[in-house]
């Protein structure tokens, strides 16, 4: 690689592990290629982000991004926070 190589990190969360990978790309490298070269294959059902932000695939990257893989919701937001509104009231009889 040449000294103008890309240093990209790619994380991916799971709830007991993390896996992360630093990898060296060309200039103009997308996050795919970084997923390629990670090991990690193609962007998963929940998708990926730089730096939190939600992104395609086909995005380019900077000297210093940090790739997260997203994974799929475990449960709908609505109904997650409905059941935590529920479990704070009272029961009424």
């Amino acid at each position: 690689m040449s000294e103008a190589a890309l240093r990209i990190t790619v994380v991916a969360a799971w709830p007991h592990e993390a896996d992360l990978h630093t990898v060296l790309l060309p200039p103009g490298a997308t996050v795919a290629d970084a997923l390629a070269a990670s090991g990690m294959g193609p962007a998963p059902g929940g998708g990926v982000a730089v730096f939190g932000v939600k992104c395609a695939a086909t995005q380019v990257l900077r000297d210093g991004d940090r790739i997260e893989v997203l994974r799929p919701l475990q449960v709908d937001p609505k109904e997650a926070r409905r059941k935590r509104a529920e479990a704070r009231q009272p029961r009424r009889r």
